[in-house]
């Protein structure tokens, strides 16, 4: 529609109320330059919890207010009673930092999020496209007057964003204020409780390391440490639930459960929300009881007392790891020398690789999950063409097959189903009023994972069910060969994934292509699908067995269409004619690649043989599930989709030499198992 058309339409809809002509033009996106503003009906009015904050900021004297996005333990998935930026904005976006002045409030938020946000807010709130505390703090710099104080609730702030803001505010003379009480949660008066059903979990699986052994371990590590700490804190919800082998659903998307962990080496204290404690769960954590095996159930709110008269105590060192602790916490722990830092704690370094049980039910896991993978493509390739399916009904069906599995609880994430210009956002969700229908004629991507009893999964495909143009075929190629070379990569024992990231990269730089993305991130038993310190990136630990990790490259083309192969695969020692102690990766993700992308000219020898012999994998360990589920048609379907392929150009036939190492690769897999 011209835009003097839809100006019309909203002008008379402003002079005489006629909504008929308003809905003449539904515009996505708000615009404030009008007058007056249009805001698109998924825009929320956050007038009213403005004028109550800043009534709430005049008493303390503070110029400004932050509001992160995160709740007290720093979580990447927050419940809803911790959605305080999204009461205040509007916006759901799960990264991004409001603020609010006596006259402005504005939201940062990166790229994933800058259309949602346009979506989302009303004028009441400026949006800045960018995450960086330096740009927010210059911002601030020339909002809040010279002697300013900027408030915020250290519960919410890591240590690191603490010393970001002091460090870029120092020499301007405005300085933050530590307010524990935050100041959205007096206002928000509804608030969501805690679910009265949200119950802790005790174990609903064969574990083979018991709380009372992991306890002990940590005590040898504590003992081990040469700065020798008294106490180790604990305040990510993973530390917590591995530690005691329990599980809960405070989180979206997480078995978590709202708690703290204050260890020493005579006593444990476990915070929680005691309500919520059963006589059952009492026994299993010996509460009943005094001893270095006996846990002491306090309330959650009381980490902070407890914590402060333990470090008043004479003779004491208590360890953290900075990456998650909040500085509410931190900050507590006075003077210097009773505090030891690490950016991760022992638990979760530990927790990192996986024991036999746990590698053993990780593996099965995903062989169920690829089930419903197969099912969601198979579906889609005969339900597409009907031009009736939707980027939502699509997400809506992998979830469904999923809950078909055994032991299946929920998806791990928000699942993402995008389809043409979508699939370009890296990280885009669909919702009633974004959804696209899906068509032959656009490549869709779908990243999808589930919970289940014995294991977390993430699995990323792109497909395209008419005919890709040349560049879509050669840069869906190009992230295969970035996922295979990583795949495929011996190294040894203790490297960092930050040193081989860019094999993920190298075939798409050679044609100067990239992603703005991470190349991989660790995954959990039956916990956060992006499970830390394991991965790619700068910040995580270095490889060892038994670690899990995703391995995914992508490319991403803006309005046309996006591409991301993602597998989660674990490290596993490697044989070598010469060296010792060097590990590779072993792919655990068992869903086949869209064949009619592949270009098999752009492939190494090397590279096919992987992509054969990983084919081989598939048949040899999904084919038995398909088969206890007398899913023949899916089966049909995965061992079409598993042909090996020739050396070169066509991506359908058979050579001779395919079969002799497809035999080879089964009698290798024969033989170690």
């Amino acid at each position: 529609m011209p835009s003097c058309v839809w100006l019309l339409a909203l002008s008379l809809a402003a002079l005489t109320g006629n909504t008929a002509a308003a809905v003449l033009y539904e515009k996505s996106e708000r615009n404030c330059s009008l007058s007056p503003p249009y805001l698109p009906s998924t825009a929320v009015n956050t007038t009213l919890q403005l004028q109550e904050l800043r009534e709430r900021m005049r008493p303390l004297n503070i110029s400004a207010y932050i509001i992160p996005g995160t709740d007290a333990h720093l979580s990447e998935y927050i419940a809803p009673r911790d959605a305080r930026m999204a009461f205040m904005t509007g916006f759901t976006g799960s990264a991004g930092t409001a603020i609010v002045t006596p006259t402005k409030a504005t939201l940062w938020t990166d790229s994933r999020y800058w259309v949602q946000a346009e979506r989302q807010l009303d004028c009441n709130w400026e949006l800045e496209k960018d995450v960086s505390i330096i740009s927010i703090a210059e911002w601030l710099i020339s909002e809040v007057p010279s002697g300013g104080e900027i408030g915020f609730d250290p519960f919410l702030f890591s240590l690191q964003t603490q010393e970001n803001y002091n460090l870029n505010l120092e020499s301007s003379n405005r300085s933050l204020k530590s307010i524990p009480d935050n100041l959205v949660d007096q206002i928000w008066t509804a608030r969501p409780p805690i679910p009265p059903d949200n119950i802790i979990h005790l174990p609903d699986r064969v574990i083979q390391r018991s709380w009372q052994t992991k306890v002990e371990d940590i005590r040898n590590q504590m003992k081990d440490n040469p700065y020798e700490p008294t106490a180790l804190l604990l305040s990510a919800l993973d530390e917590t639930a591995w530690l005691f082998n329990l599980r809960g659903n405070d989180i979206p998307y997480n078995p978590f459960f709202y708690s703290y962990t204050l260890l020493t080496m005579d006593q444990i204290w476990l915070f929680l929300h005691t309500d919520r404690v059963s006589e059952e769960l009492k026994m299993y954590l010996n509460a009943s009881c005094e001893g270095p095996l006996c846990v002491q159930i306090q309330e959650y709110d009381t980490v902070r007392d407890v914590l402060k008269e333990y470090v008043a105590r004479p003779g004491i060192k208590v360890w953290i790891g900075t990456e998650y602790t909040n500085y509410a916490l931190y900050e507590l722990i006075t003077p210097e020398e009773k505090l030891l830092t690490s950016s991760y704690s022992p638990v979760l370094t530990t927790k990192a690789v996986k024991d036999e049980t746990e590698q053993r039910i990780l593996r099965d896991a995903h062989v169920r999950d690829a089930v419903a993978v197969i099912q969601l493509l198979m579906w889609l390739e005969k339900a597409v063409p009907s031009g009736k399916e939707t980027e939502l009904t699509a997400a809506e069906y992998v979830n469904e097959r999923r809950r078909n599995q055994k032991d299946n609880r929920g998806p791990s994430f928000e699942t993402i189903s995008a389809s043409g210009p979508n699939a370009a956002l890296a990280h885009y969700s669909p919702t009633k009023e974004t959804t696209r229908t899906l068509t032959v004629d656009e490549m869709y991507l779908v990243d999808s994972g589930g919970q289940y009893l014995d294991g977390t999964t993430d699995i990323t495909r792109t497909v395209h069910w008419g005919t890709p143009t040349a560049m879509q075929k050669e840069a869906f190629t190009r992230v295969l060969m970035g996922n295979i070379e990583i795949s495929r990569t011996i190294f040894p024992s203790g490297t960092r994934g930050v040193n081989m990231e860019m094999l993920g990269r190298r075939a798409l730089w050679e044609v100067g292509l990239n992603y703005g993305h991470g190349t991989g991130h660790g995954v959990g038993n039956y916990f956060g699908v992006h499970e830390w310190p394991v991965g790619f990136q700068g910040n995580n630990i270095p490889f060892k067995s038994g670690m899990f990790t995703s391995i995914e490259p992508g490319y991403y083309k803006e309005n046309d269409f996006g591409i991301r192969i993602e597998d989660v695969a674990v490290i596993v020692p490697a044989q070598t004619k010469y060296g010792h102690n060097y590990l590779t990766f072993d792919t655990v993700s068992l869903v086949p690649y869209d064949r009619k992308l592949i270009d098999t000219s752009l492939l190494s020898a090397e590279q096919l043989l992987w992509l054969n012999n990983y084919y081989v994998t598939i048949r040899k360990l999904v084919g038995p599930e398909l088969d206890k589920q007398k899913l023949k048609a899916e089966k049909d379907w995965m061992l079409k989709h598993t042909e090996p392929f020739a050396a070169s150009g066509s991506s359908t036939s058979v050579c001779s030499s395919s079969l002799t190492l497809i035999a080879m690769t089964l009698t290798l897999i024969h033989n170690i198992n």
